[in-house]
């Protein structure tokens, strides 16, 4: 259950943090309006909210690892909400980086 809770809780943190960011992108870089950067520091900070309750006794353990479950959700939003399709290079550096973070959330501790 708490290995279910951990990965539901990285997804939404993903989703959340790319949508702030992307948010900011938008604006700055695709002339959006600024009331764009409004529901982006929303998401923003719903972000380090969800990330805070992943069960975890250290907080660069669980940043750590969620920095590969962060790369793979970017290259999935680049294909889903970008239509732009992910290249071998993409899918491999993202498969590392998943393999990278289950071996630092999973790795036996002593």
């Amino acid at each position: 259950m708490k290995t279910m809770m951990t990965y539901g809780l990285y997804a939404l943190a993903a989703l959340a943090e790319i949508a702030g960011c992307f948010a900011f992108w938008a604006w700055l870089r695709l002339a959006k309006p600024i009331w764009w950067l409004a529901p982006g520091l929303v998401s923003l900070a719903l972000f380090a909210w969800l990330l805070a309750l992943v069960p975890s006794d250290a907080a660069g353990r669980t940043f750590a690892a969620y920095g590969g479950v962060y790369i793979v959700a970017s290259i999935l939003w680049l294909w889903m909400i970008e239509g732009r399709l992910p290249d071998r290079w993409d899918l491999s550096g993202g498969a590392v980086c998943l393999a990278g973070a289950a071996v630092i959330l999973f790795g036996p501790r002593y």
